[in-house]
């Protein structure tokens, strides 16, 4: 019997040194991550609104229309004056989900659209994580439920539509500049042909150029690289968009016609400028006006004016070394200008309050000068630099960037646009006084103080200065 007994705690001997080779903190992480995985999911409850794939039905309705044999304009959506607004290229793109019911395509859309947040958030995280010495995947893991929760990225998922991975288009271009500047990751001798290109970044600007042939909004980030003077990602993403344009052209010759003639101008098909969800400057002007229509000359003028401070600032960012915030103020502006910015198309409020966030650190590390810093991310002095202890108690340096990037994450949150959704000409949008025409316009103010104000971040990405200062600091950094 002490033999047996022996022998079965011999056989749980590779369990205990299995267990003792777990690390309990990845444990308690795990525990973390799932847990904000259910408040996300119970925030969606409180916050959202029923979630039916609205949107994703429509498409869904009318690539079969087209599958059959119809005209893809022609299409109306049972019980709604809706069609599909989107060019030619882009019902190319969704054709093949004509042979999948709308709820396996759905979720087909959830699922990519998450995976691809993960992806931006790791990218856009990645400094900070590092600079804090938190694990990567832990951070990532806590900021996919924190962003699956907000207005733009739950109404995305939840009526099936297409922001998230037009998102992701976009800022894969970021991440190919910066490969670009600092001429890509370490490629070994004997990497391929395919992935010297790939870290080369060498492919920047095709991302925009699909993203706009997709739905026209995301040109505005060609002008912006105009302006910045990043001409090769300039020809890349015009050759790109030409280049899908007219593959459309020669596949879909009458809808690429009907649609450049006639769709892209009927503003129409998409709903009344008044409408509660679109929180563009158009729609802000309307509510204001308690008119279903835009006043157009006040709307050009103030457009105009937008567009000039969000291009300005952004191309200030760039030449302080802060491609982060320039990319996010060009989205931020196209989210402003465009006639109709549906709350689901707001998604640059997420790298907006990752700059938010990431200022207030920097603001506060700062403000403590030179410290002593242990661990594997630690950086030594410069020389003749005294290192003195950690301040324990920091000073409110920072204090204002942090309260905003939090303010702004539960205004997008809570979304206090919905309670007091009004649609003329059956009741007032003024019929809850000055108050609820506030919080029916909440998230437009934020866009438009946003574009105004959002701090960048200089030498946040030095490989985006231009050459003479990127020599003046190697030089500093050799005395």
């Amino acid at each position: 019997m002490p033999a047996t007994v022996e022998r079965r705690l011999g056989r749980l001997a590779p369990v205990r040194r299995v267990a003792r080779g777990i690390d309990r903190r990845a444990i308690v992480r795990i525990g973390i991550v799932a847990g904000a995985f259910y408040v996300a999911w119970l925030a969606i409850g409180a916050f959202g609104r029923p979630y039916n794939f609205f949107d994703m039905k429509i498409y869904h309705g009318a690539v079969v229309w087209w599958a059959g044999g119809n005209e893809l304009y022609d299409f109306v959506a049972p019980k709604t004056t809706l069609g599909f607004t989107y060019p030619p290229f882009a019902g190319l793109v969704m054709l093949p989900m004509a042979k999948l019911p709308v709820a396996v395509a759905g979720w087909i859309n959830i699922l990519a659209s998450i995976a691809v947040l993960a992806v931006i958030l790791a990218a856009l995280l990645r400094p900070l994580a590092h600079r804090r010495g938190w694990p990567l995947w832990f951070t990532v893991g806590l900021a996919v439920p924190a962003a699956i929760a907000i207005e733009p990225v739950r109404e995305t998922l939840g009526y099936g539509q297409v922001n998230l991975l037009l998102f992701a288009l976009v800022m894969a271009d970021l991440v190919a500049l910066r490969w670009r500047a600092r001429r890509g990751p370490r490629v070994r001798p004997t990497d391929g042909p395919l992935r010297r290109l790939w870290f080369s970044g060498a492919w920047a600007g095709v991302g925009i150029g699909l993203a706009t042939s997709i739905k026209l909004t995301p040109g505005l980030f060609i002008l912006y690289l105009v302006l910045t003077r990043q001409w090769r990602a300039v020809w890349t993403a015009l050759g790109t968009l030409v280049g899908v344009t007219v593959a459309a052209f020669a596949v879909a010759g009458p809808e690429s016609s009907r649609y450049f003639t006639s769709v892209l101008w009927n503003t129409e098909r998409v709903g009344a400028a008044d409408m509660t969800p679109n929180q563009s400057l158009a729609g802000l002007l309307a509510r204001l006006y308690d008119s279903i229509e835009t006043p157009g000359l006040l709307w050009l003028a103030f457009s105009v004016l937008m567009l000039a401070v969000g291009l300005s600032r952004a191309s200030s960012a760039h030449s302080d070394g802060d491609e982060l915030t320039a990319f996010t103020l060009v989205g931020l502006t196209a989210n402003v200008i465009s006639p109709i910015s549906w709350s689901h198309h707001l998604v640059f409020v997420i790298p907006a309050i990752v700059v938010l966030a990431d200022a207030a650190v920097r603001r506060r590390e700062a403000s403590r000068g030179p410290s002593l810093r242990v661990g594997p991310n630690a950086h030594p002095a410069p020389p003749g630099v005294a290192l003195r202890p950690p301040i324990w108690f920091p000073t409110l340096t920072g204090l204002r960037h942090g309260v905003a990037a939090l303010g702004l994450y539960l205004l997008f949150l809570i979304s206090p646009i919905w309670p007091y959704e009004h649609q003329l000409p059956e009741v007032s949008h003024y019929q809850d006084g000055l108050f609820g025409a506030l919080m029916e316009n909440s998230l437009a103010i934020a866009l438009i103080a946003l574009v105004a104000a959002l701090p960048w971040r200089p030498g946040a990405e030095p490989v985006f200065y231009p050459e003479h200062l990127r020599a003046a600091q190697r030089s500093l950094a050799n005395r």
